[in-house]
């Protein structure tokens, strides 16, 4: 009886479905994985939805930049261009913000959880550190964006008519010149990521309570907005400065204290020439940043 008791128990163990336990063990990684891809995926999506919405007052600001026009100047610039040419160069800054915003957001969060677990220092320092790095990495693609300000800029316009074509005249230039314009950039990623990433979560909280769905958005909509147009207006000289480097093909490469200086000459001297169209700038980053956070935001919530 103990014997046949005996071989009944080890059935009965054998039978017990291991498979269960193997399977959660099997998927667990896979839904974790799916959970850490979630801020990749939706940077990515809050990038696209920002670029088909603000890519024409981009073109307009971008003009500014380049020839320090008047917004009339740029916008009847881009009305003789023609509506076929509107959406000219847009390819580049889909590529390149979908991309960066997905880095931009999912590293800042991974490399912020990664020193924080290792690094034995303030939340505050780990989160800048974190936030720069993301700033760096986005630099890669910086040849994205040096071609987005070729297709853009209208004295260009007889070379190439696609994005293909820029990448292949700048190829016999050999590989710096696709990063043209690369310090100012690095500078203006690492220090504009160090601001949005700490200063989002407090200024939410100085907003009015969201009680509902629809407020949240809205909330999400203003820090974003708000945050893109300070930082936005903060590094506009920068960028004028980063825009002519950038249009420039072959020849020799200038540093940024020497095209800096090349500008300043050109507008007289004034600083309010150097922000000739920063207030189109403005509102841009207000629109273009708010729709980037408030989807970020409502895309976390819904995935």
């Amino acid at each position: 009886i103990k014997i046949l008791s005996n071989m009944m128990d080890s059935e009965a163990h054998e039978k017990r479905p291991p498979i269960l336990t193997s399977s959660k063990q099997d998927i667990s990684p896979h839904i974790t994985n799916v959970g850490e891809m979630k801020h990749y995926l939706c940077g990515c999506c809050a990038a696209f939805n920002n670029v088909a919405i603000t890519f024409p007052i981009q073109k307009v600001l971008f003009r500014q930049q380049l020839y320090g026009i008047k917004t009339r100047d740029a916008v009847l610039q881009l009305r003789r261009d023609g509506f076929r040419n509107l959406y000219r160069g847009i390819l580049p800054p889909l590529m390149q913000k979908t991309t960066t915003l997905a880095l931009m957001f999912g590293l800042y969060e991974d490399l912020s959880c990664l020193l924080h677990k290792h690094v034995s220092a303030p939340e505050f320092a780990t989160r800048s550190v974190a936030a720069v790095l993301a700033g760096t990495t986005e630099a890669i693609f910086t040849p994205l964006e040096r071609v987005q300000t070729l297709l853009q800029d209208h004295k260009h316009h007889d070379k190439f008519t696609n994005t293909y074509q820029a990448f292949k005249a700048l190829k016999c230039h050999g590989i710096g010149e696709y990063y043209r314009g690369l310090v100012p950039i690095l500078f203006r990623n690492g220090l504009s990521n160090v601001f949005f990433f700490g200063l989002r979560g407090p200024i939410k909280e100085h907003l009015p309570t969201a009680t509902t769905h629809s407020a949240h958005l809205v909330n999400d909509f203003i820090c974003g907005g708000l945050l893109g147009a300070m930082l936005g207006f903060l590094f506009f000289p920068i960028n004028v400065v980063k825009t002519r480097i950038q249009s420039q093909i072959g020849g020799e490469f200038q540093s940024f204290p020497k095209v800096f200086q090349k500008i300043w000459l050109e507008r007289d001297r004034k600083l309010i020439n150097l922000f000739r169209g920063a207030h189109l700038n403005y509102h841009r980053s207000l629109i273009s940043w708010g729709i980037i956070n408030a989807t970020y935001e409502f895309l976390l919530k819904v995935i």
